[in-house]
């Protein structure tokens, strides 16, 4: 049975950083694609960064491209999202998604993933 457990979620100041962790269990790592998106109540679920099998591709939403940065560990099945210069729009709760891919593809889609994790909260304070 495949398993996301996302942590590092926390209330920060403008300007602050954190970086959440994805723990993965029940599959593969290093053959699925790793995804991060957000989602504010009143929203579409946002893509945030995404990530290749091996880790050599990665892309990011406009939003937060030179701010958030995206990364794994296929030896400890983890996958990061370092967040720095946070703004309150940066507020929302945070998933981790995975698909597997035979592929080096980075997904931005959120129809993509097959397995999600039940997310973490990120409050950002002006």
């Amino acid at each position: 049975q495949v398993q996301l457990v996302e942590s590092g979620g926390g209330r920060v100041q403008a300007g602050g950083s954190l970086r959440l962790s994805c723990a993965a269990s029940g599959l593969r790592f290093s053959a699925y694609a790793m995804g991060w998106f957000r989602h504010t109540p009143g929203k579409e679920r946002e893509f945030v960064g995404g990530i290749s099998t091996s880790g050599g591709r990665t892309d990011y939403a406009d939003s937060v491209k030179g701010r958030f940065t995206i990364s794994r560990d296929n030896a400890k099945n983890l996958v990061y999202l370092q967040m720095n210069n946070l703004n309150p729009e940066d507020t929302a709760v945070y998933y981790c998604a995975a698909r597997s891919l035979f592929s080096g593809t980075v997904l931005r889609g959120s129809r993509d993933y097959s397995f999600w994790g039940q997310g973490t909260q990120v409050t950002v304070s002006s």
